[in-house]
């Protein structure tokens, strides 16, 4: 941006198509979520949950999930569409509505400055969503901080940033601030059926050079780039709308979901570690439910099943969870070590060669021996704790791919 220039003035988007292309950015871009801690409601179900979780109730936990994901999908989200005064904001929001602006509860739109003050709207294509109408940087405040002060930017979980015309240093400060405030944002050029119109047989090249330009002002300024649609408002079915209207609904989903699930994926995790180190020590002195010797795979497998019966990843229960889910079994024991004797040898080396014939023949050699008699328990308890090693850890990744299907579509 040319030092000469005044904060509020722009530069011209579109230059000769003939300049040499910028290569688009590639970095990852921050979650923010609107969840509330000390949400009662999810607090006791968590504690239901990581109660079920350590009675080895693994349907119980499944039902305890799903209850979660949909208290969490009735959770409000605030979106907020902001930019310069007069790019277009509130016809934006009638086509992201998917309505006209003859329309009763449409945002007033215009050629001039409609927009003097925050005005909220719903849309039954986005439930549980509320999208705020800002009025635009210059329609109030002169600066972006205080703009950021006066138009309560901390309340929201999703920025829409629309521009037209040009991309503008006011465009670009308005992403810094939002990625400071680590929130998730989106760069929605409108009027593209405008821009396209002189330029009917360079459609691609011309689409291509507004995306790079912006891409470009942003790396400018060390923007992660976010994601960019280019779209019309007149027609919100052609363009990037209908790819904006789905990556609209997937992060809804990650806003609400992804940060109090990770919390109770994260309580899981310590539950299942908490429960291991208990079992460990009762490994320690002798009080296992187990064979503490091991002496041979019989003995392995018997301690298998019992691990597995423990931690609710037996073949019954299993079979009941995937039900529930609508799935088949296969899907949460495709990548269990310890769904079998065999499994489990081939995904753990060490117990593989603690477990082996020759292993198992020279120890039953040196348990005859006064001065091995010793080692032989010992060594069976370390076979112990590596199966119950096993069986923790892939207990954790059974419940995290519960999770993670939990999130349907129908509850964003």
């Amino acid at each position: 941006m040319n030092p000469s220039h005044k904060p509020w003035e722009v530069e011209p988007l579109l230059p000769n198509m003939a300049e040499t292309p910028y290569a688009p950015l590639k970095s990852s871009f921050p979650f923010a979520t609107s969840y509330q801690t000390g949400d009662s409601t999810l607090h006791e179900l968590n504690r239901t949950v990581e109660r079920a979780l350590k009675e080895g109730k693994l349907l119980d936990v499944v039902h305890g999930i799903k209850q979660t994901v949909e208290t969490l999908s009735q959770t409000p989200v605030n979106i907020t569409v902001t930019g310069n005064s007069g790019n277009g904001m509130s016809s934006f929001i009638n086509a992201l509505r998917i309505i006209g602006h003859e329309e009763d509860d449409s945002a007033p739109s215009g050629v001039v400055r409609t927009t003097q003050t925050r005005a909220k709207y719903s849309s039954s294509h986005f439930p549980n969503a509320i999208l705020w109408d800002l009025p635009g940087l210059g329609a109030t405040a002169q600066t972006i901080d205080s703009y950021r002060e006066e138009m309560e930017f901390s309340m929201y979980d999703l920025f829409i940033i629309i521009a037209s015309e040009q991309f503008s240093s006011n465009h670009v400060n308005l992403a810094k601030v939002i990625q400071g405030m680590g929130k998730r944002f989106y760069i929605v050029w409108t009027k593209l059926d405008r821009d396209l119109r002189p330029h009917a047989h360079s459609e691609t090249p011309l689409v291509q050079t507004i995306r790079e330009n912006i891409q470009k002002e942003l790396q400018k300024e060390r923007v992660n780039e976010p994601p960019i649609f280019l779209v019309s408002s007149l027609d919100p079915l052609l363009y990037d709308f209908p790819r904006l209207r789905d990556t609209l609904h997937k992060d809804l989903s990650n806003i609400r979901c992804c940060g109090p699930l990770s919390t109770l994926s994260s309580a899981f995790e310590k539950t299942i570690d908490d429960r291991a180190a208990s079992l460990r020590k009762r490994i320690d002195e002798g009080c296992s439910e187990c064979p503490l010797s091991i002496r041979d795979n019989e003995d392995v497998r018997e301690c298998l099943r019992t691990y597995r019966l423990k931690f609710g990843v037996d073949d019954e229960s299993l079979q009941q969870v995937a039900q529930s889910m609508g799935t088949v079994v296969q899907v949460y024991k495709a990548d269990m070590k310890s769904q079998t004797l065999h499994t489990l040898r081939r995904g753990d080396w060490r117990l593989r060669l603690m477990t082996c014939g020759f292993v198992n023949g020279f120890f039953r050699i040196l348990k005859n021996l006064p001065g091995f008699r010793r080692c032989v328990p010992c060594f069976g308890r370390m076979r112990h704790k590596r199966v119950l090693l096993s069986v923790a850890q892939d207990t954790k990744t059974i419940l995290k791919k519960i999770m993670k299907d939990s999130i349907s579509p129908s509850q964003i």
